[in-house]
């Protein structure tokens, strides 16, 4: 994980624009909200999945600065005082807070599209499924995806959902760029059969869940100096979440159980999905 952390670190501080170029204040905002924390899950995904298919490492080093710079400019355009209203991402002031709103605006916005213009210009093989592979980052990203279930997320506050809502918005908010970086890994290589692919995409719909699952039991249970985030946030703002749907100790069986479904969506590939099992343990099991 660190090795790989260390690797899309470095790509992305290659690809994002100098701090001293111009729009100067604007560049360093970019590199600000992108560079120096996270777990850097989706990238670690997209480079397990990539061991699927025999991916190059300088194919899944675009990949994953692609679906990073896209979760990067999501939390950036969350934490607005129009969105969520939060201070604190990663552990120190959120983007809006260390320069100020309408430069975090155009943050997220040019995070957004360095990701397409990445993935777009940079060469993968095999020309018809790169185009595949922009077509699928881009429905996850947009409205019936992760932008879609974010605006579901914002009318729910408040309001009672019952388990296949809750499912449904977190399956876009949160699952859909999970499952897009796990699908992207795998397309920077060798094609799979359609057996193999399917089961990767149960495995990627099963993780993503888990994340979200997970994450709101941390929500209620951790501290902010921990998450490096304000906890108790959903709570405070009456979101509906897992804990608040099914108590507890019920959502903790049900990440255990999307585990045990997503582990074994992975027995297809036997030993060649041994990161992505390490992962999917990660997730479930992680304490920030």
């Amino acid at each position: 994980m660190a090795a790989t952390q260390a690797r899309v670190e470095a790509a992305l501080a290659r690809q994002l624009p100098a701090a001293d170029s111009i729009p100067a204040r604007l560049n360093d905002a970019m590199r600000y909200a992108a560079l120096g924390g996270g777990k850097r899950v989706r990238p670690l995904l997209a480079f397990a999945a990539g061991e699927l298919s025999g991916a190059p490492a300088a194919h899944l080093e675009v990949v994953a600065s692609a679906v990073e710079l896209i979760h990067a400019y999501s939390l950036v355009h969350d934490d607005l005082p129009c969105m969520d209203d939060d201070v604190l991402r990663r552990g120190r002031p959120t983007c809006h807070v260390e320069f100020d709103e309408p430069t975090a605006l155009l943050v997220g916005d040019s995070l957004q599209t360095l990701a397409f213009e990445l993935l777009a210009s940079q060469p993968l093989g095999d020309p018809a499924r790169q185009l595949e592979m922009l077509a699928l980052l881009a429905h996850a990203s947009g409205s019936r995806g992760m932008a879609g279930g974010q605006a579901i997320d914002l009318a729910a506050v408040g309001k009672p959902l019952t388990q296949p809502e809750l499912e449904l918005m977190h399956a876009l908010k949160t699952g859909a760029l999970i499952r897009a970086a796990v699908l992207l890994g795998a397309l920077a290589g060798s094609p799979l059969s359609a057996d193999e692919r399917n089961n990767l995409d149960r495995f990627a719909k099963r993780a993503g869940l888990l994340f979200q699952v997970v994450d709101d039991i941390l929500d209620c249970t951790a501290s902010t100096a921990t998450l490096g985030k304000t906890a108790g946030k959903d709570e405070a703002a009456a979101k509906p979440t897992y804990v608040s749907l099914l108590g507890l100790d019920a959502a903790r069986a049900y990440a255990d159980e999307l585990r045990a479904d997503a582990l074994a969506a992975l027995a297809i590939f036997g030993d060649r999905a041994a990161r992505l099992t390490q992962l999917a343990d990660f997730i479930c099991h992680r304490q920030f």
